[in-house]
């Protein structure tokens, strides 16, 4: 006896047919013939197949929703993102149900099952912050080998097979911190959070790459990690100024790098002539900031509009056939006043 739970997609490819076929034989639907539907009941029975609570297939009925799990609803960006799914389900005559996870590997899962019942055709996703430390993805995988349609952007993982839509986050990163080494900077900080977040590892990975090309030296001292996107309670910024020398900054988010400003005039450095800020995420604060934020555009409408097209032409296809694509925008810097114009 197989120790592992078995799934459609597992008796669609032992016996040799579509997941559909399966999910229609085990309903004893009289579109299938009568021996198909015996050796796969049959073979279901011999294995103990049960759906379980994410395995009902949506193929035989279409809901016209589609389900949208973010991590929070502070960032700008996930506000952007939404934007471009909403447009784009609306034009094709869906509906959008968001859920947040709130950074948590729980409530990402009971999003999920609640919503898997039947109550959506497709799921679009980014990660939770407790997902990627937790580095458990089997309620997507599982979700996936019941046909449901994913796709997950942003914070992505290679663990699960799917449509995904990401930024160059580590050329924005790149890219950023070249700009500021054009401009003469030398000690330049990175304030990120935590590398199991797949967003924050990759702009490190860009920071790194760009001071190992100029031959500038990477200080650990200079790598502020805060615990989480939103963390700039407490004292960790302010000291981290206070006892390094810093004449630029490349922060993960706009709210710590127009933190970091704010921390920075208080302790009477000039932005941008003592010190340079930029951050991720071209945001309403970057644009209202004092001085304005120089900003990497992660194009978030954009991302939102494209998940949503993969999402829905999954939904609608009849391809048997499994095929994803990841698709990769390309990062913009938009100039503004805390950086120098080189």
């Amino acid at each position: 006896m197989l120790k592992r739970k078995i799934t459609l997609k597992h008796i669609a490819r032992e016996l040799g047919v579509s997941i559909s076929t399966v999910s229609k034989a085990l309903k004893n639907s009289e579109e299938i013939s009568r021996d198909t539907k015996e050796k796969i009941q049959a073979f279901a029975k011999l294995y103990n197949y049960k759906p379980n609570n994410i395995a009902i297939s949506l193929k035989n009925k279409s809901t016209k929703n589609i389900a949208v799990i973010i991590p929070d609803i502070v960032h700008h960006f996930f506000t952007t993102v939404f934007h471009g799914i909403e447009k784009i389900a609306n034009e094709k005559g869906y509906n959008v149900i968001i859920c947040v996870s709130d950074e948590s590997f729980d409530k990402e899962v009971i999003n999920m099952e609640i919503l898997a019942n039947g109550s959506v055709d497709g799921f679009i996703m980014s990660l939770s912050s407790e997902t990627q430390l937790k580095n458990d993805y089997n309620h997507l995988k599982e979700l996936t080998e019941q046909g449901i349609p994913l796709v997950l952007f942003d914070r992505v993982t290679d663990e699960v097979a799917c449509d995904k839509v990401l930024i160059n986050d580590r050329d924005g990163a790149y890219r950023s911190v070249k700009k500021l080494i054009e401009n003469g900077k030398k000690r330049i900080a990175l304030v990120a959070t935590e590398d199991y977040l797949s967003v924050s590892k990759e702009r490190a990975d860009g920071y790194f790459q760009a001071l190992k090309e100029f031959n500038i030296e990477v200080k650990e001292s200079l790598i502020l990690k805060l615990p989480s996107m939103s963390s700039v309670e407490g004292d960790a910024m302010e000291n981290f100024f206070k006892n390094e020398k810093v004449d630029a900054v490349l922060c993960v988010n706009e709210i710590y790098a127009i933190h970091g400003m704010r921390i920075a005039q208080k302790l009477g450095f000039n932005i941008p002539q003592d010190i340079e800020f930029i951050g991720f995420t071209d945001g309403i604060l970057s644009k209202f900031s004092n001085p304005t934020l120089t900003a990497v555009a992660q194009h978030g409408e954009k991302m939102g509009e494209i998940a949503a097209e993969m999402l829905i032409e999954k939904i609608e296809s009849d391809n048997e056939v499994e095929t994803y694509r990841t698709e990769i925008l390309e990062p913009t810097i938009i100039e503004r006043e805390s950086t120098l114009n080189a």
